[in-house]
């Protein structure tokens, strides 16, 4: 590990530890909308929002904490852009969570489940890694399983397109699902920016 003569604030890395956190409250929330009853859906959603608020709260805290450090741990730009992505996982599964009550779609494909274990997946192990971040050690096998975990839900997510197209008669349902994956889809992509954002910088601090 290369020596380094900033001085250890934590701080930075308890707001992001905070912040994963409200990834797997949030993406649990996601699959609780998923398997309930469409009358449960809105209120479940409105939690999801709710930590997604949360989450917001702590990416501001940090961008805030960012703008009143002069030395920090790790590099500005490397901070803000761990940051910044996990903001957008979480701003993807409110929009997912969202569009299927906005949508008032009843039963989804069983494919949907698939991406939304993924998403949940990736925050967990989002989570876990977190606490390892304040040294960037022990990473590798954070971002080689998520983006295993990325490739497997993008072929998830091209066989539920081709099985949308195939199955579905409606239109209107096929535009509907079709947002509604694609978000989710955006949410997985999102953690991949995010573990190869850590990848990148755990071998610039080694």
């Amino acid at each position: 590990m290369r020596f380094r003569v900033t001085p250890h604030d934590s701080s930075f890395f308890d707001i992001m530890a905070e912040t994963a956190d409200c990834l797997v409250r949030g993406s649990a929330l996601l699959v609780q909308i998923l398997n309930a009853d469409m009358k449960d859906r809105k209120e479940l959603a409105a939690k999801l929002h709710e930590v997604e608020n949360e989450a917001d709260g702590f990416t501001h805290k940090l961008y805030q904490k960012l703008n009143q450090t002069f030395v920090t741990p790790l590099d500005r730009d490397d901070l803000y852009l761990l940051a910044s992505n996990m903001d957008d996982c979480m701003d993807y599964m409110d929009e997912a969570g969202d569009l299927i009550v906005l949508y008032k779609i009843g039963e989804l494909p069983k494919r949907v489940v698939a991406q939304v274990n993924v998403l949940q997946r990736c925050a967990e192990l989002t989570a876990e890694a977190a606490p390892r971040l304040r040294s960037m050690d022990s990473l590798r096998d954070y971002w080689v399983e998520i983006n295993r975990l990325e490739n497997e839900a993008d072929r998830e997510y091209r066989r539920l397109l081709a099985d949308l197209f195939e199955k579905e008669d409606d239109p209107k349902r096929i535009i509907k699902l079709k947002d509604i994956i694609t978000s989710l889809e955006r949410g997985v992509d999102a953690f991949e920016r995010l573990a190869n954002a850590v990848e990148t910088i755990a071998v610039k601090e080694s």
